[in-house]
């Protein structure tokens, strides 16, 4: 008789989770997909963003806890400890914790766990000007973990990281064929419809390419503050799926590096705005710069806009650069980086 092989059980700590749908959501999901694939058990713990999500359900193979949040933002963190104070023993029991921005979630237990087993990820920013004290928990975030991903080389220079990998994510081929659209006045937004988002910036360029093409429709998918301060725009709720929607139009507005690839994959030129200089950095100086149009106003999205419409030419030069870069960019690749800072 032979021993099965033990799965090795890895936890993942995040703020939100599916159903919840953002980047960092899709990232844990994605790589959790590709790790059960190679035999690992995954366990995700976040916050229960919703009433009617249960505590404790699995999904696609995922074991998932939701810790209930019944204060205000502010207290929140209390309830977070509280849970994990009750559940140290199921925390203790995983060959490797990894913690996706919330190390402070994990401060009831930073002495009575073993610290080779805790690595950490940094997804992005907390708005600027950053604040000193992101700086300082991140270093120490940094300083007690046994290796740190960081998602974008920007958040070396603004938080004093000094990670072991730099990642930028990754995205899948749709199932649909990039095609040419006939609506060749027309761009598509989707994310946060918040400051840090550029939509406001979007918006402008909008305002400002209709009064040029009395045609051009931009489709705007997401939430937020924004949402109520725009005329003459289609607003849809978050998707899980939004290829449609991408194929349907000829630009697509986004600045998050998730986004941007996905639309690199449908053969859609991106075009990614900044506000402050952190988001500059983020841009600037990410890998797939050159594919992308990096804008710092409304005003010249619409000037690069309107060149690309008089110039369709160079339009699909850039699109099938940046396709062929984009393709190499897989969850598999995303996840053998994870392999690779565990077995450090």
């Amino acid at each position: 008789m032979t021993n099965a092989k033990k799965r090795r059980r890895i936890l993942f700590f995040t703020r939100l989770y599916y159903p919840h749908i953002g980047g960092v959501e899709k990232h844990i999901y994605k790589i959790s997909q590709q790790l059960i694939k190679k035999g690992f058990e995954i366990t995700v713990v976040a916050e229960q963003h919703g009433k009617k999500l249960k505590e404790r359900e699995i999904i696609d193979g995922i074991n998932i806890f939701r810790i209930p949040i019944r204060t205000s933002e502010r207290n929140k963190k209390f309830e977070v400890w509280k849970w994990i104070v009750k559940n140290r023993n199921l925390v203790k029991g995983f060959d490797i914790i990894h913690i996706h921005d919330v190390f402070f979630w994990i401060i009831p237990l930073i002495f009575s766990i073993d610290r080779k087993r805790v690595f950490i990820t940094f997804h992005g920013y907390e708005g600027y000007p950053v604040k000193l004290k992101h700086k300082i928990l991140r270093k120490i975030s940094e300083l007690y973990c046994n290796g740190s991903i960081c998602v974008g080389d920007f958040i070396k220079k603004w938080y004093w990281a000094n990670p072991d990998i730099v990642i930028y994510g990754a995205a899948e081929r749709t199932k649909l064929a990039p095609t040419r659209v006939e609506r060749q006045h027309s761009a598509v937004f989707f994310g946060r419809l918040d400051s840090q988002t550029g939509i406001k910036e979007y918006y402008g360029a909008f305002l400002s390419l209709k009064r040029r093409y009395k045609d051009f429709k931009l489709e705007v998918i997401g939430e937020g503050e924004f949402g109520n301060k725009m005329n003459g725009v289609s607003i849809l709720p978050f998707k899980l799926d939004i290829t449609k929607y991408v194929q349907n139009n000829r630009f697509v507005f986004v600045s998050g590096y998730l986004s941007m690839l996905e639309a690199m994959l449908s053969k859609k030129l991106v075009f990614a705005v900044y506000t402050d200089p952190v988001k500059k950095d983020y841009l600037l100086n990410s890998p797939f710069v050159g594919y992308v149009e990096v804008c710092f106003s409304s005003e010249q999205i619409a000037k690069r806009v309107k060149f690309y419409i008089d110039n369709p030419k160079e339009e699909l030069v850039k699109v099938e650069k940046a396709y062929n870069w984009a393709v190499s960019q897989t969850w598999s690749k995303v996840t053998d980086e994870y392999l690779k800072l565990w077995k450090s």
